[in-house]
């Protein structure tokens, strides 16, 4: 007989846990698929369909050997159809930095946003292997998701 998992064979607290931590999980992997969204949109505004090639070269490099290694794997699903998906959060910053004439418009301060987007990673980083945040580091995600989405719309 096949045994299905249960949240019943599991430690309460580290259970408890993972649940508060799942709500930060949804809002930061939202999050940093919009941040996706807007380099594509901006970057393709500024550039046109080439503009992959305004990515800082190191970036390309590593993208593309993310890619060829999960061509090799078919039967596992992929991180997605286009280059953008295989980009860390600190990379995305990297392009906004790089390109930072095409997305001061938007973003304005480029130091602001640097630090947004490096809070939000160091946040990012420990919910996403598995850590746990304080009551505090949770509301400074809020804060920072509120700031940067009344700035860039």
């Amino acid at each position: 007989m096949q045994q299905t998992l249960s949240f019943d064979l599991l430690d309460p607290d580290s259970l408890a846990d993972a649940q508060r931590m799942s709500t930060v999980y949804t809002a930061v992997h939202a999050f940093e698929n919009m941040v996706r969204k807007l380099v594509v949109k901006a970057m393709a505004e500024s550039h046109g369909e080439g503009w992959w090639s305004k990515v800082p070269e190191r970036i390309q490099k590593m993208v593309k050997s993310r890619m060829e290694e999960d061509a090799k794997f078919r039967w596992h699903g992929a991180r997605g159809s286009t280059e953008i998906n295989y980009c860390d959060f600190g990379d995305l910053s990297s392009i906004i930095v790089t390109n930072w004439d095409v997305f001061e418009p938007v973003i304005a301060n480029m130091e602001w946003a640097k630090g947004v987007l490096s809070t939000l990673e160091k946040s990012r980083n420990i919910v996403m292997h598995g850590g746990i945040l304080a009551k505090e580091d949770i509301e400074r995600i809020g804060m920072n998701l509120r700031d940067w989405v009344r700035q860039t719309g």
